[in-house]
């Protein structure tokens, strides 16, 4: 798989039937190394790596119901709390992050309410924040940590 716009991160892989998959610590299972996966891994890799969430609070693939419509959300990162703190959409790397990425992420949050948004193709990642009075978000540089939902006193 291509390097993507990630610190290099220690994955496993295993090769079946011809098919390459790589281990995910979150399902806890090795799942078909797609394209899209490899930038989904690689998420997860950020949030507990580089943002210091714990595995608890982190999940991946998960159906959602939008106006009747089954969807699938890639990663989210919950408060402790149980509400949705990130909701990531991640495409593959050869797909254009475009306003319709946004559009797609926007209709799925009407429902997850998550204060941030994070959009990747792996090569260009867009951070969010949403504002729900205005009905918009600010674009950030970067996400939170997790000291942002547990400051120390």
């Amino acid at each position: 798989m291509q390097p993507l716009e990630f610190n290099t991160y220690d994955f496993r892989f295993r090769e079946t039937d011809g098919k390459v998959s790589i281990f995910d610590e979150i399902r806890r299972k090795f799942i078909i190394l797609t394209p899209e996966e490899w930038v989904r891994q690689h998420v997860v890799q950020y949030f507990l790596k580089e943002k210091n969430y714990p595995k608890s609070l982190i999940n991946v693939e998960k159906l959602l119901k939008i106006n009747g419509l089954t969807k699938r959300y890639d990663v989210v990162v919950f408060n402790p709390d149980g509400s949705i703190f990130i909701l990531v959409e991640c495409k593959a790397p050869e797909v254009k992050v475009s306003q319709a990425t946004f559009d797609q992420i926007a209709r799925y949050n009407l429902t997850m309410k998550a204060q941030y948004l994070m959009v990747t193709n792996g090569r260009n990642h867009y951070f969010c924040q949403m504002d729900f009075i205005n009905e918009k978000y600010n674009f950030l540089h970067e996400l939170p940590g997790y000291k942002a939902l547990n400051p120390e006193p």
